[in-house]
């Protein structure tokens, strides 16, 4: 008979047990971190200080700096403290909220990511309907849709992984909790969780990675057979081509991590692809977003007081 308990905390086992290792480990996170703060929360200033960017699309861009701060502070701080420490225990309800947490900013993240695709969209194919379609009533409304969906999906999650019951080992073998992970050491009936998984993150994924490809494709056709204007389609292309690849680089570990079942699913392989997903697209983001982009550097230059010359003259703080 299964010896069922109530857990009060589990072991984190971490990203590796050689022990020469963690202070290396921690050195590269702790720079990845201090990246993902200083990159995203200059983004999240300048988008709040600078008029010229207060338009729907740096709304949105300062929507997802601001969720990739708090994505990787989920994970990343408690990550660092335990190749610190040498008890690396996490309490059953800070089990809890890290969970919820991870996957209120991950759903988040995947709505926002679609909508700023849709924003891309409309700004291309209907320009001069932009203002009235994305108007700041209309771009309110869907952060905070996206903001609420999530938070109710992350509940799903957490209340039905927060009702488990755990037998024997509380050694979780993952670096931060995490509902595929929590499930392994659960017994009893876990079928509905794991249709949860499959079924609501699975096919929520899926829709919204659709609708961001389908956004940029339509974007692409569009110049190529509607407008024909090969110096707009080459204007364009790489900043598509950039956004697409943080979508594939998003969407493609969050396949790898829900889609296969965990018994094929390499303990390995589970955390190199988390790494990338927790804190590699976070840092990515603010660079793919911002360094094509002319009225950012302009307004990141003004903001540490340095000097522009462009085509006009000289600039001056």
């Amino acid at each position: 008979m299964e010896n069922i308990t109530r857990a009060n905390e589990f072991l984190l086992l971490g990203l590796t047990c050689i022990q020469e290792l963690q202070p290396v480990i921690f050195t590269v996170f702790l720079v990845l971190y201090l990246i993902i703060l200083f990159g995203n929360g200059a983004i999240l200033v300048i988008v709040i200080s600078e008029p010229r960017l207060h338009s729907p699309m740096y709304f949105f861009l300062g929507n997802l700096s601001c969720l990739d701060i708090c994505y990787s502070s989920v994970t990343l701080p408690k990550l660092m403290s335990n190749l610190l420490s040498t008890r690396k225990a996490i309490s059953f309800p800070g089990c809890i909220t890290q969970l919820h947490f991870f996957h209120f900013l991950g759903c988040t993240e995947t709505m926002l990511l679609t909508i700023m695709a849709f924003d891309r969209f409309v700004a291309i194919c209907y320009p001069l309907r932009y203002k009235v379609i994305m108007s700041p009533q209309v771009c309110i409304l869907l952060a905070g849709v996206a903001w609420l969906t999530s938070l109710f999906y992350a509940l799903i999650h957490s209340v039905m992984t927060a009702r488990l019951n755990f037998c024997g080992s509380q050694k979780l073998n993952y670096f931060f909790c995490d509902v595929k992970p929590l499930l392994e050491l659960a017994c009893g009936d876990k079928q509905l969780n794991q249709w949860l998984i499959f079924i609501v993150t699975c096919s929520l994924a899926m829709a919204a990675c659709f609708l961001t490809l389908l956004s940029y494709f339509y974007i692409i056709g569009f110049l190529v057979f509607k407008h024909r204007s090969f110096s707009a389609l080459h204007k364009a292309l790489p900043t598509c081509a950039s956004h697409f690849m943080v979508v594939c680089l998003f969407y493609g570990t969050v396949g790898l991590t829900y889609i296969p079942p965990t018994s094929t699913t390499s303990v390995i392989k589970g955390r190199f692809v988390a790494v990338i997903h927790t804190t590699i697209t976070p840092v990515l983001n603010p660079l793919i977003y911002t360094l094509r982009n002319k009225e950012v550097t302009l307004a990141l230059r003004k903001l540490f007081g340095r000097k522009l010359f462009s085509k006009d003259g000289w600039w001056q703080n």
